[in-house]
């Protein structure tokens, strides 16, 4: 009998200090950085994001996800056997935030590990979690994205600064008979580290380098619309599907630009397309599952449909997933 495996359950959360456009631009105006909602709005499509307070890490938001996946999919910490969590911005430089997050929840035993793929790395972490599952190496997974990007933006850059936000989503993946995850496309392109980046490190219990974001916009934009689409033929023709058999495109929650243009790509309405960054910014590995989460409990995407998932980011990074629900 084939083995695949199937999302049981969903889960997010969003830290509750929320900073909407103009409480944004208040709090730069007081470092001499000028912008407004309206500039915002039209660049990103972005109305409020939230951050993190002082003494919160991606374990803790993370947590709280987890165990709403959990409560959602009727299981607890003792069926869990695996946890990935993608993330770029961890508790610490080791051990891994999903260790940290194992002991947190009391899901000890199983395999936990870190996947880093930025933007990507939700797509990323649940396409190794499902090869996990298929092998019988894990039966009950939890596929977490978590990020605190308020800690490495550079608010004296309004281009970036404007853009991001934290939060964290989890889905419960558990071992099927039936196909739930139908197909996955990964890829990355070393030759544009460049464009999108973090640039600093630890080095001698020093800072050495620029630990804060730096992007290239135009850059990344105009190579994050060809290879989503390229990404997204590619888990269909995988799956023997078409763009007619999408329900719902769930995509990295980066610009609105970005999410309206592969929808016409695909000929998709954006009635079909789950969009969150209004509400929450860029949130890197935490947007699909976020979206995924804020859909499901708002009744809008259902049992049986069929997802396309998607992500770009840093890397530079890309990759796709169609599954059923």
């Amino acid at each position: 009998m084939s083995r695949y495996s199937r999302i049981s359950g969903t889960g997010s959360y969003l830290p509750p200090r929320r900073l909407s456009n103009d409480d944004l631009a208040a709090q730069l105006a007081a470092t001499g950085i000028e912008t407004s909602d309206a500039w915002i709005q039209e660049r990103s499509g972005i109305s409020a994001r939230h951050f993190a307070d002082e003494g919160v890490f991606c374990s803790d938001m993370a947590l709280h996800a987890c165990q709403s996946a959990l409560q959602a999919a009727g299981r607890t910490a003792a069926d869990v056997d695996l946890i990935i969590v993608a993330t770029s911005t961890p508790d610490m430089v080791f051990p891994s935030t999903a260790c940290i997050l194992q002991g947190k929840l009391g899901a000890t035993g199983g395999a936990a590990f870190d996947v880093q793929a930025v933007c990507s790395g939700f797509v990323y972490a649940l396409t190794v979690a499902d090869s996990l599952i298929k092998s019988g190496t894990a039966r009950c997974a939890l596929v977490v994205g978590a990020e605190i990007f308020s800690r490495i933006l550079d608010f004296t850059d309004r281009t970036t600064c404007v853009l991001f936000g934290d939060g964290a989503g989890a889905v419960v993946l558990e071992a099927s008979d039936t196909p739930g995850i139908l197909a996955s496309d990964l890829h990355a392109d070393g030759r544009h580290v460049d464009i999108l980046c973090v640039p600093g490190h630890v080095h001698g219990g020093a800072i050495s380098g620029v630990p804060l974001l730096k992007m290239a916009g135009q850059a990344v934009f105009k190579l994050a619309v060809g290879v989503l689409e390229e990404a997204a033929h590619a888990v269909l023709n995988k799956a023997g599907k078409t763009e007619a058999d999408i329900d719902w495109l769930v995509p990295h929650q980066a610009n609105i630009r970005i999410m309206q243009s592969t929808a016409k790509k695909l000929k998709l309405s954006m009635d079909k397309v789950m969009v969150t960054v209004d509400q929450h910014g860029n949130t890197s590995a935490a947007s699909i599952p976020l979206a995924l989460d804020v859909g499901v409990r708002a009744g809008r995407i259902q049992a049986g449909q069929t997802l396309l998932l998607e992500g770009v980011g840093g890397g530079f990074t890309w990759g796709a997933v169609l599954l059923t629900l």
